[in-house]
């Protein structure tokens, strides 16, 4: 029995759509992160990249559970003394729905080298259009 061990010459990149409408948050966000890790192939190897492409159409409509909409805040800070924002969940969602998905699939994946490689692969629109036809993406349907 032998280790196989992804090489770079092994990678397969696909293309994948999500509908975000009505779907959970923090849901949505680890099965996204599990598929720009390349997690779901039998090939997959902690230091090689053999994630997809992954695009997420309705960001504007996805649904978060609880108090959240008005109680979880994004922190940023600018560095100096005071300079430190809080933007709710209802504010981001006005100005940048895409971000909202977009944060919560960087907090689900590895805090390496690789995550921000990792993030340029994820394509987040606020409405359904898209302009990645051309790639003949694959539709993913995710339990509720």
């Amino acid at each position: 029995m032998k280790t196989i061990s992804a090489k770079h010459s092994d990678i397969d990149r696909k293309w994948y759509i999500v509908d975000a409408d009505g779907k959970t948050l923090g849901r949505i966000a680890t099965e996204i992160a599990h598929r720009l890790m390349g997690k779901h192939k039998p090939l997959y190897t902690p230091h090689i990249d053999l994630g997809d492409f992954i695009i997420v159409v309705n960001a504007e409509k996805v649904v978060l559970t609880g108090n959240k909409e008005t109680a979880k805040a994004y922190f940023s800070y600018s560095g100096y003394p005071g300079g430190d924002k809080f933007t709710s969940v209802e504010k981001m969602r006005e100005k940048h729905p895409d971000r909202i998905i977009s944060f919560a699939v960087s907090g689900m994946l590895p805090k390496n080298k690789m995550r921000a490689r990792r993030l340029t692969r994820l394509k987040v629109y606020a409405g359904p259009e898209h302009p990645h036809q051309a790639q003949q993406p694959e539709v993913i349907e995710f339990k509720k």
